[in-house]
Formats: C-alpha cells, structure tokens, sequence
C-alpha cells in the first residue's frame, strides 16, 4: 500500500486529489496538509511514501518544503510530486533540484494522477523526455559547454566511466530495462549502477541526475 500526504492552500484542489487517489487501488491518503510548514511536519509525523505538494502556498512555499523532506535523513525514502500549474513552469526546476521526483499539472485526469503517485513511489522520475527538454532549454544555463568534454567537471570526479554513461542514460529518458538494453547488462546492475551515481553526487532522486547532466554540459539541451 503507497501512503500519500496530499498538500495545497486550496481546499477544493486539496480535497479534490484526495479523494481520487483515496478511491485508487493501493493508495492510501493519510494526511492532508494546507501549507509547507503544515507539510514538514506532517512528513516527520506520518512518514508518508509519496508527497503530492503544491508550489505556491502561504507560510512555507513548496519548494522550500521539498528541500526541508528531501534533507531529512529520516525521511530520505519519501517522494515528493510536484502538482503545479503551466504558470509555475519557471519554478519547476527549482523544485527538481530541492529533490522533487516530478510534476503533474493540475488539470490532469484522474487516472493519471493515480499513475503519478505510483511511478514516483516507484523510485521512478515522472518526466517526459519531451517536458524535461523543454524546461531545461527554458531554465537551465549551463555551466560549460556539452561533449565532447576535454576534461571532466567536478561534479562527475567521482564517477566511473561505466556510470558517466548510466547518468546520460538517466538524462535522455532512459528506463533502468532501457540501460540495461542499451549498456548489455542486466536490469538489476543498471539499477545498481544508477543508485551508486545518486549516491556518488548527492542526489536525491532522478530527476536531480537529468539536471546534472545539463547543468554539467554532459548533455545539451537539444541533443539526441
């Protein structure tokens, strides 16, 4: 069963989700919360397996929620899903490097919402390669310019070959079945490598690995 703290200043949009994903199969809504200081407490109370977090909310803004959960050691196995506007798209990026798995907008149907919940409970970062794109051209500057590298940036030392490559993987879209696929491994090595490279750069899901790989010029906005 994925338990879920559903957190948004509006009551209408807040009981709305809840009630969606409460009707789901192996959903359970175990709280609700109508701000970010509402959210990290309510967080380190329930210890919930999945976040579904507005981003504008009064007191504490979800952004700096999400940075406050995802630095929590004692809460490093919950996941927080960004539920957001097309206005708050600026914001987005923001909230993938504070450690949110995803997005998903706020006229989305139900049943992708319920979808949302799951991959992101699933260790599963919920970006299209198509949004993840666009957004990265939007807002992400790099800070060197993409391949071919001539030397590798700080960042990345401490990766190996091998996992440089798991992390372009990651930022292209790729599956854990993907890399296993493209790199002749098997899916439970490609997950392995993938965890070992979170760990290696500090990274908290992901999602945070795709905009590495961006911001690092291991990949570039536009590439294949």
């Amino acid at each position: 069963m994925t338990t879920v703290l559903v957190v948004d200043d509006q009551s209408l949009i807040r009981q709305a989700v809840s009630d969606i994903l409460s009707h789901a199969d192996g959903i359970e809504v175990v709280g609700e919360a109508v701000d970010g200081q509402d959210a990290v407490a309510a967080a380190a109370r329930l210890r919930p397996d999945v976040i579904v977090m507005d981003i504008r909310m009064p007191r504490l803004d979800g952004i700096a929620a999400t940075a406050a959960i995802c630095a929590d050691p004692d809460l490093a196995s919950t996941r927080v899903l960004i539920l957001t506007t097309f206005e708050e798209d600026e914001y987005i990026v923001t909230a993938l490097r504070a450690g949110a798995s995803g997005f998903i907008g706020k006229g989305s149907e139900p049943d992708e919402i319920v979808h949302a919940v799951h991959a992101v409970n699933a260790g599963e970062a919920l970006l299209s390669p198509a949004a993840t794109r666009s957004l990265i051209t939007k807002y992400v500057t790099p800070q060197r310019t993409a391949a071919p590298l001539r030397s590798i940036p700080p960042e990345l030392e401490a990766l190996t070959e091998r996992e440089r490559e798991v992390l372009l993987l990651v930022a292209r879209g790729r599956s854990n079945q993907e890399i296993a696929d493209d790199l002749h491994i098997s899916p439970h090595t490609a997950k392995t490598h993938v965890n070992r490279v979170m760990t290696k750069v500090h990274a908290h899901d992901r999602a945070q690995l795709v905009i590495l790989a961006y911001e690092t010029g291991l990949l570039a906005p536009g590439s294949p």
